[in-house]
């Protein structure tokens, strides 16, 4: 999901177990939330279910995941590869058969129009920056950057046409389900769609990348904390678990498609919960406590389950 390295403070998580908090995550542990909560949901269209289903199987790690899975009950097999699916895109940053293509590690577009290419999975590109929109804010009046395309708004569409498609390749279809399930997840991630600019930063500090929750040598970052809030267990089986506490959220703002929208809440949210105290200007270091821990461990279930309901009415809609 994220741009950098998961990581989590000593300190942070000290304050957190003495306070009795349970920190159970947006790393692969909470895109997996995603997808399984999402599947769940498609027991009411046999169809979607069975398209995704066989989509899955065409990815190329299928081998691997059908071990990962071997343990659970056959009945659960399809919905835990279906979560494991939605790592994909981060599994690629970390596997040598893939490359980054753009400037700042590949968090940048290439200049040319192989950032827009979407040909399947003989495409090695790494595209780092479709994970995110760096739509800027700023309190201090500092000019604002232009925002970076393509990103996750541009995305989303361009992998929904494909899915709805009735002529489109598979194999394609299967390696735009990986993308879908897995930016959908982190559309709902409110550092996945910021960057705070300020006279400090004056480049923005590309979603919380750029503010640091301990002193050097430490590297703990904003990003990676509200990535792993809710925890880092990959296990399938500790999946079933956690997702039983978990409700299906309904009505008109679970039906809300647009990728746009979704960029747009998170915006708010990382403005109003996330660059708050004891967050402050510029890049830190700053020492969360345990009412932020908290706070942030009730925003995230929630864009975790509101982002599993959506996912599941775009699977609906464009696989019926």
């Amino acid at each position: 999901m994220a741009r950098s390295i998961h990581v989590t403070s000593v300190a942070i998580m000290v304050a957190v177990f003495a306070s009795g908090v349970s920190v159970s995550a947006w790393n692969d542990h909470g895109h997996m939330l995603v997808a399984w909560l999402a599947y769940r949901q498609l027991s009411s269209v046999p169809t979607a279910k069975a398209k995704v289903d066989a989509l899955v199987k065409l990815n190329p790690l299928i081998q691997r995941w059908n071990t990962q899975v071997a343990a659970l009950p056959v009945d659960l097999r399809p919905a835990a590869l279906f979560a494991i699916a939605a790592t994909w895109p981060d599994i690629i940053k970390f596997d040598n058969t893939h490359h980054d293509d753009g400037p700042n590690g590949g968090n940048r577009p290439p200049p040319d129009q192989s950032a827009f290419a979407n040909i399947g999975y003989i495409d090695t590109a790494r595209h780092k920056y479709w994970h995110f929109i760096d739509t800027p804010f700023s309190t201090d009046q500092s000019p604002l950057p232009t925002v970076p395309i393509p990103n996750a708004v541009e995305r989303i569409p361009v992998l929904r046409k494909t899915l709805a498609s009735a002529t489109a390749a598979p194999t394609l279809k299967s390696y735009d389900l990986m993308w879908l399930l897995h930016l959908v997840g982190d559309l709902h991630q409110p550092l996945h769609a910021v960057t705070r600019v300020s006279h400090l930063q004056p480049q923005g500090d590309d979603g919380g990348n750029g503010v640091h929750l301990c002193s050097s040598p430490c590297n703990d970052l904003l990003h990676g904390f509200w990535d792993g809030v809710l925890g880092d267990d990959k296990d399938p089986i500790g999946l079933v678990n956690d997702a039983t506490s978990f409700q299906v959220v309904t009505g008109p703002n679970s039906m809300d498609l647009d990728a746009a929208k979704w960029a747009a809440e998170s915006l708010m949210l990382a403005r109003s919960e996330v660059y708050r105290a004891p967050i402050g200007m510029g890049g830190g270091p700053f020492t969360i406590d345990t009412p932020y821990v908290q706070n942030a461990q009730r925003l995230a279930a929630e864009r975790i389950a509101l982002a599993a309901a959506r996912l599941a009415n775009i699977l609906k809609t464009d696989l019926k």
